[in-house]
C-alpha cells in the first residue's frame, strides 16, 4: 500500500538477528525507515527512533501499562498514541470515561463477518461434545479446541492442552494438531501453517491463538474449562470463527465448581457479541484498576474523593485544567509549579506519566 508514495516499511521481531536486525535499528535511527512493524521488540532498550511521531498499538490488551509507556517514551515529545482492541481493559475505559483518552466505536461487524452461534455446556457432556466435533470434521471443516493450561500440574485442576490433544488425537488421528507458547517456534509455526492451508483439521491450543489467527474455514469453536479465562479473552478466542462464509458455532464447557461471578460471565458471553458493552460489563465485574499506577484492574484506590464524589467533579477538574493550559501559562507558570508540588506532595509525579501509555 505504502509502495507508490516511496514510504520505508519494516519489519521488527524477537527473531531478527545479526546484520538485518542491526540494519533495521540504523533506519530507525537515521529516519531512512518512516514506518516500523512489529512486536515487543520495538520498545527493547537497544531500538531508538529519530523522531517517533505516532505510536498505534494493536491488541492493546496483550501489552502492559509499562510496556506501552517504554514506546511512548522513547520519542522527544510525548507522540500520539492510537490504542486498538476489540475489547478494551477495564483501566483504558476508565480513563475514556475520565477524559484523558477519546474514544472511536466501530460497532458494526467487519465485512464478511457473521453472528456466532454461543452456547454453555456443562463438562459433564464432554463426550457428547467430542462426537459433535467428530461430525464436524466429518463435513469437511476446520475446529478450534482451546484450553487454559499447557500440560497438567500437582494441585491444579485445569484442563491441559498436552493432555486434551493426546485424546483427540486419539480419536481423530492425524487430523490434530497442538499449538502452545512452549513450543519451539519453527514447530509452532509449521503446526499453524498445516491448520492454515486445511491439511489439518482440528486444532488443540492454548490462548496463543487469542489473536492474529484468521481461518475462514474454521467455524467451531469449543473453550474448555470456560470459567477460568476473562470476558476479554472469551471474547478475543470466540472471534477466532465466524470468519467465512459458513455458520459458525462457540461451545463454552464450563466446569463444575462455577462461581456467581464465573456465571455471570459466561452468561453475558452467550447474551451479547459487542466486544465494547462486555468490556463495561467487565469494567464492573473486575474494577478499573490504577489510572496513576500499572495494574489495569481490581479496585481504584481513592485517598481522599469517593468515585460518586468524582463524577461530580470531574468536570470541573477539566474546565480547570484546561484554563491552567490555555490562560495561566501552563506547567511552567506558577499555577502550573503549584499543581507540579501538590502531585509531588501527593506521591502522583510519576504517576501521571502512566497516562500516556492508554
Amino acid at each position: 500500500m505504502a509502495a507508490p508514495s516511496g514510504v520505508n516499511i519494516a519489519l521488527l521481531t524477537g527473531r531478527d538477528k545479526g546484520r538485518a536486525r542491526e540494519s533495521i535499528l540504523m533506519g530507525l535511527m537515521d529516519g531512512s525507515i518512516q514506518i516500523c512493524v512489529g512486536t515487543h521488540a520495538l520498545f527493547q532498550e537497544a531500538v531508538a527512533y529519530r523522531n517517533l511521531g505516532l505510536v498505534v498499538i494493536d491488541e492493546q490488551h496483550r501489552f502492559g501499562v509499562g510496556q506501552r509507556l517504554l514506546l511512548t517514551q522513547k520519542a522527544r515529545r510525548t507522540p500520539h498514541c492510537l490504542a486498538m482492541t476489540a475489547t478494551p481493559i477495564p483501566r483504558t475505559l476508565t480513563l475514556a470515561q475520565y477524559g484523558e483518552m477519546d474514544v472511536s466505536r466501530l460497532d458494526e461487524m467487519p465485512p464478511g463477518r457473521q453472528a456466532i452461534d454461543t452456547r454453555v455446556i456443562a463438562i459433564e457432556r464432554l463426550p457428547e461434545v467430542v462426537d459433535g466435533v467428530g461430525r464436524h470434521l466429518g463435513n469437511g471443516q476446520q475446529a478450534y479446541w482451546v484450553c487454559p493450561m499447557v500440560r497438567e500440574t500437582e494441585g491444579e485442576d485445569q484442563a491441559a492442552a498436552e493432555a486434551r490433544y493426546a485424546a483427540l488425537r486419539a480419536r481423530f488421528g492425524d487430523d490434530v494438531v497442538l499449538v502452545h507458547g512452549q513450543l519451539r517456534p519453527e514447530v509452532k509455526d509449521a503446526a499453524m501453517e498445516a491448520y492454515v492451508r486445511g491439511d489439518k483439521k482440528l486444532l488443540v491450543a492454548t490462548t496463543v491463538i487469542e489473536v492474529g489467527v484468521d481461518v475462514p474455514d474454521a467455524t467451531l469453536m469449543v473453550v474448555e474449562q470456560a470459567e477460568r479465562f476473562g470476558l476479554a479473552q472469551l471474547h478475543q478466542l470466540r472471534g477466532r470463527v465466524g470468519r467465512g462464509l459458513a455458520k459458525s458455532t462457540c461451545l463454552l464447557l464450563r466446569g463444575e465448581a462455577l462461581t456467581d461471578a464465573g456465571r455471570e460471565r459466561l452468561a453475558l458471553l452467550r447474551e451479547t457479541q459487542d466486544g465494547f458493552r462486555l468490556a463495561e460489563e467487565d469494567l464492573r465485574l473486575r474494577g478499573g484498576g490504577e489510572l496513576l499506577g500499572t495494574r489495569q484492574s481490581g479496585d481504584t484506590p481513592f485517598r481522599v474523593a469517593d468515585a460518586d464524589q468524582l463524577q461530580r467533579l470531574l468536570p470541573l477538574a477539566h474546565d480547570d485544567a484546561r484554563l491552567l493550559i490555555e490562560r495561566d501559562g501552563g506547567l511552567d507558570s506558577p499555577r502550573g509549579a503549584a499543581a507540579r508540588l501538590l502531585l509531588y506532595l501527593f506521591e502522583r509525579d510519576y504517576g501521571v506519566q502512566l497516562l500516556r501509555g492508554g
